[in-house]
């Protein structure tokens, strides 16, 4: 399995990032008034929003060519939790765009965005 790349730090993200810890619960709504609930997943989906903003051209190619190399969305990869270092091994990209924002000279910025898939 791929690993998400890292920056030139040792890290996947910058400060500020930010980490979002949900479930994925069905609500059903009867006739009656009363409601049943369940869950759609087996346990919590971690979400990551990375903010690149002082990013290189050389680190931003190594993204880009990872984002490409996974299809967007579609792909599949291990991503090591900034904020504590665990691995989650089954995580896809937010979206199927990476929108790269130049700041300077050979200076960019991004968001990215990283989830943690749950069946």
């Amino acid at each position: 399995m791929n690993e998400y790349p890292k920056l030139r730090t040792g890290t996947a993200a910058q400060y500020p990032a930010v980490k979002t810890v949900g479930y994925r619960t069905e609500v059903l709504r009867f006739v009656d008034g009363s409601e049943q609930r369940y869950r759609e997943s087996g346990g919590p989906v971690r979400r990551w929003e990375l903010r690149l903003d002082l990013i290189d051209e050389e680190e931003w190619g190594r993204l880009e060519e990872f984002f490409e190399g996974e299809q967007g969305s579609f792909g599949s990869f291990r991503f090591e939790d900034p904020w504590d270092g665990t691995g989650y091994e089954d995580c896809s990209f937010g979206g199927d765009e990476l929108e790269w924002e130049l700041e300077g000279e050979s200076r960019g910025g991004a968001v990215v965005v990283v989830e943690q898939n749950r069946t």
